[in-house]
């Protein structure tokens, strides 16, 4: 009856999230609604997943965002696990490894944390 439709972050700097979302995770703008006040850009990865990632940019805001304690995350999955760990090792942005789970957690750059796993 309900199929999964995207999930939301608010970020400070659009550009800056859309660049690093597309460097980190591959991901690339399919849709986008642009207003006065905010624009909110569609994110979708090469698999035509129905699921998107929407990036919030409120144009008057300029402190960062209160995540608590971050104790939310998104999850990814990819085939190239020893790849992608290479990569955002190279990026800087591991903030947690789990070796014994074989999973790890990077961040964006507002501090949501995103984690990394084996298909």
């Amino acid at each position: 009856m309900f199929r999964f439709a995207h999930n939301n972050l608010n970020v400070l700097d659009l550009e800056r999230s859309m660049k690093f979302y597309s460097e980190a995770l591959d991901l690339h703008e399919v849709g986008r609604i642009e207003t006065e006040d905010f624009t909110i850009v569609y994110l979708g990865d090469s698999f035509d997943s129905h699921h998107k990632l929407e990036l919030t940019w409120l144009k008057d805001r300029t402190e960062p965002y209160n995540l608590g304690d971050n104790e939310f995350h998104l999850a990814f999955t990819t085939k190239d696990f020893d790849a992608a760990h290479a990569r955002h090792k190279k990026m800087n942005c591991i903030c947690y490894e789990n070796e014994e789970m074989g999973i790890y957690f990077i961040t964006d750059p507002d501090g949501y944390w995103l984690e990394v796993l084996p298909e």
